[in-house]
């Protein structure tokens, strides 16, 4: 059998977009875990609620979070120190992009131009990031611990939203709509975060050739899937499928969230039996 690497989305993709539920992924999560393959979740989730996810999906790997902004590789997933990394609890660390500060900053001084248009989740209460996500309050809590980009929750018109974010990208920013929010970060993504770490595999075991899979079903996601061996776009009740252009190996789901997620990578594994 190939060697894979499988990088997943999270919310919407092998979590339910509406309950967060995985339950339609786990025989394929048991699956690859006696395979030996690795699923690492590529994520706009914060490295707190992933610390907590990661238990709850059975998964040990590495993990990237905030669309791209770092990756945490478990020590001893690799038998040499990545170079560029950092030690963070039990993890080795590589960061992307600026802090969250600089990023909350930036959109304090564009506020005047969009005075009631936007919120962060700095500003939010948990109530209201509560309400705004369907996520439990220990959920949101976990959520709002952002280190690296700010969540915004757009409320002004389309035509406002497109200014607003040519002006945060000529300030340095590379703002991504993600399925609720509006994420405000650096000139990161989980497009360069795969290939980050498909490098860094390829250097540690070059006699261990490896493909990567991305599975994804948002716009933040389609640096992801042009990145990977192979793209796979997971159907969404909210949103269409994400552009991906030119790639040669994509593949779409017939079915939404875990359950396309289950059903594609099924399929893949019996093409390599």
């Amino acid at each position: 059998m190939t060697e894979f690497v499988v990088f997943t989305d999270m919310d919407g993709t092998l979590l339910d977009h509406h309950t967060y539920s995985m339950d339609a992924a786990i025989p394929m999560l048991n699956r690859l875990k006696q395979l030996g393959i690795p699923v690492i979740p590529n994520t706009s989730k914060t490295y707190a609620e992933m610390r907590v996810l990661r238990e709850t999906l059975g998964l040990d790997g590495p993990f990237c979070v905030e669309n791209g902004a770092a990756i945490h590789i478990p020590h001893g997933f690799f038998e040499q120190k990545p170079p560029g990394t950092q030690w963070q609890d039990d993890h080795w660390v590589h960061q992307f992009c600026s802090r969250k500060h600089y990023w909350t900053n930036l959109l304090r001084q564009v506020k005047e131009r969009y005075p009631d248009s936007f919120v962060g989740f700095s500003d939010m209460s948990l109530d209201d990031i509560v309400a705004a996500t369907g996520l439990s309050p220990a959920q949101a809590a976990l959520a709002a611990q952002r280190q690296y980009g700010e969540p915004v929750l757009w409320r002004g018109s389309e035509q406002q939203k497109q200014q607003f974010m040519d002006d945060l990208r000529q300030n340095g920013a590379t703002p991504l709509q993600g399925g609720r929010f509006i994420h405000v970060s650096g000139d990161c993504n989980k497009g360069q975060a795969l290939r980050w770490f498909m490098q860094e595999w390829r250097r540690q075991y070059p006699h261990k050739p490896c493909r990567s899979i991305a599975l994804g079903d948002g716009n933040n996601d389609i640096a992801m899937l042009q990145a990977a061996d192979v793209a796979i776009r997971i159907l969404s009740p909210v949103n269409p499928p994400p552009t991906v252009q030119g790639h040669p190996h994509c593949l779409t789901s017939t079915l939404e969230g875990p359950a396309g997620w289950n059903e594609m990578l099924t399929q893949l594994l019996e093409q390599q039996v």
